[in-house]
């Protein structure tokens, strides 16, 4: 399982005092209000930033961050990763678990032959779609909704399924 967990993505600048557009990517961008810190990925190191104020406009996050105070200094962090700590992160309700722990885990049918490998999750309106990688019939779109996902074991990294009609 993945030590950090990202939360965001840095978009651009915003305004010329250091602040940060963040594109969240997590289920819930209030979470940021809570967080007192989070970890940038520069590509090369992690670097822990202390956050010092939290805005919103439209879909994005508006961040600060204490001793960034001009856009020079945060501008080269676009595009690049906000993390959280697993420690830090968001309590799981029964039956929820984040997309990093479920990709690349097993596949299996109910009768127990292997389907495939777990590529990507897909948000949509009203479910995750997930996008399951299998030798024999490609990519397959499966819905996360109970009638199709009968288990996920993460700690096992195997995942079971049951193919509705229609869906290979």
């Amino acid at each position: 399982m993945e030590q950090f967990l990202q939360v965001g993505v840095i978009s651009s600048t915003h305004g010329v005092r250091g602040e940060v557009k963040v594109f969240p990517t997590t289920d819930d961008a209030n979470r940021f209000r809570k967080l007192k810190t989070v970890i940038l990925d520069t590509g090369r190191e992690h670097l822990t930033l202390e956050i010092e104020g939290v805005k919103f406009f439209k879909q994005f996050v508006i961040l600060k961050f204490k001793g960034i105070d001009n856009i020079n200094e945060i501008e080269k962090y676009k595009g690049r990763s906000l993390l959280v700590d697993r420690e830090h992160a968001v309590k799981l309700k029964e039956n929820e678990y984040f997309v990093a722990d479920m990709i690349g885990i097993s596949v299996f049918t109910e009768d127990g032959k292997p389907f495939g490998i777990l590529k990507d999750v897909m948000e949509t309106g009203a479910n995750d779609v997930y996008i399951i990688e299998s030798p024999e019939y490609g990519e397959v779109l499966i819905p996360a909704i109970r009638q199709c996902i009968l288990e996920v074991d993460i700690e096992n990294q195997r995942m079971v399924i049951h193919l509705m009609e229609g869906l290979v």
